[in-house]
Order: C-alpha cells, then structure tokens, then sequence
C-alpha cells in the first residue's frame, strides 16, 4: 500500500512539472485567433472562446521593440505554465485579426481574463508590469519562482 502511494506522488509531482515545463506561446493567424480566442467577424459583443486567461501579443518580425519583448513572453509563459496562455499574432501576416482589434503601433498587447473584457496595453513593457498586469487584470498570482 505504501508502494503504491509513494508511486501515485512520485506521478503526480512529475506531471505537474511537466505541464508547466510544456506550456508554450503559440502563434495565432486570422483563422486560429477566431477558433481560440474570438471570432470578431460574428459581431461586436465580446464572447471570449479560452478556458483560461490570455495575453495577445501583436508583433511584426521586423520590429526592434518587438524582438525585445519575445523571451520575456516565452520565460512568463514557462513560469506560469498552464494558468495562463501567450499567444502571438503578427500583424503582417493576419490584417484582419489586427484591424479588428484597431492595432496601430506594435508592439500592443490583449490582456484577457477568462471572464470579463479584455483590456489593451501598449509599448516594449517591461517584464514586472506584465507580472502586475497579469495579477491585477488577468487574476492570476505569480509563481514563487518570480515572487
């Protein structure tokens, strides 16, 4: 008995790393965004489609800022692993996505919490104002690894 309960922690410990080590930014196209996020083309009311909170980053691959910012989106998303989602849209390449949602100026990020309305945030930010967004609009604390 004492086998098998050591063994079920010994799981559980390793699959609760593993998750957090997998999560990943995921690139988004028009299609995808609509499928995963909001389908902008049905109308104006916000219908969130995620099962967990968001942040959207508009970037394009030619932008200085931009190329700054990406392995702070990929060393948040490592840290906070599955309780929140990062996900990439270049703008150059989804128009539609990216004049629905008025990008003007990149980088421009969609902080979604995964209930309520989204909320817009501009400009190369640095690393703690993501982690405060993230606590105060996204509702997810920080991990003790960046505490």
């Amino acid at each position: 008995m004492k086998k098998i309960f050591f063994i079920l922690v010994a799981v559980l410990f390793a699959t609760s790393g593993f998750s957090q080590v997998s999560a990943k930014v995921i690139h988004l196209n028009d299609n995808s965004f609509k499928d995963k996020v909001f389908d902008f083309e049905k109308g104006d009311e916000w219908v969130f489609k995620g099962d967990r909170p968001v942040i959207v980053d508009f970037y394009a691959t030619w932008c200085g800022p931009c190329k700054r910012v990406a392995p702070v989106l990929e060393e948040l998303q490592k840290e906070y692993g599955e309780s929140i989602q990062i996900y990439k849209v270049d703008t150059d390449k989804s128009p539609l996505v990216s004049g629905a949602f008025g990008i003007k100026s990149i980088p421009s990020f969609l902080f979604i919490p995964a209930k309520g309305k989204p909320t817009m945030a501009k400009g190369a930010l640095p690393k703690e104002t993501f982690v405060k967004a993230i606590k105060d609009v996204l509702g997810v604390n920080a991990p003790e690894s960046i505490k």
